[in-house]
């Protein structure tokens, strides 16, 4: 079993364990989270969302950000500036779109987050740009690993 820093399991799920996740999904959250679509910009539930906790995946609810670590980017999209823990989020060369960025992933279930970019606020001075149809929000602690 592989354990992140902060004690979660990040042992890769089995296709038959993501597809049962992702039987409750809608057909847009499939195309974001399983075929690594994006949502339009400032329409996602969590863009405006203020509330003290932890966003989670969607698909497999391993702990992604902190609320204290998300900022008003002014993309359209919820944005962060460091991870829950670094090992629980996976970055990729994204060459798609005629462009390359760093695709992000979830590192237990390997759902499409969104993508990160260098020009955030300090003190990283990154940018998570998450789809909010990948992650769900658990209001104070975060959950138990």
């Amino acid at each position: 079993m592989t354990t992140s820093a902060s004690g979660y399991d990040l042992g890769p799920l089995s296709p038959e364990r993501i597809d049962a996740l992702a039987v409750g999904l809608t057909p847009e959250e499939r195309r974001i989270i399983l075929d690594r679509g994006t949502e339009r910009p400032f329409c996602g539930l969590l863009l405006d969302h203020k509330e003290a906790g932890t966003y989670v995946c969607r698909l497999c609810a391993l702990p992604l950000f902190r609320s204290d670590e998300k900022f008003e980017s002014g993309t359209g999209w919820p944005s962060f500036f460091a991870p829950f823990d670094p090992a629980h989020v996976l970055e990729l060369r994204d060459t798609s779109h005629g462009m390359v960025r760093t695709e992000i992933r979830c590192a237990r279930c390997d759902a499409h987050l969104g993508h990160v970019f260098p020009d955030g606020p300090r003190p990283t001075g990154q940018r998570y740009c998450l789809n909010s149809a990948s992650m769900a929000f658990v209001a104070g602690a975060p959950p138990a690993p």
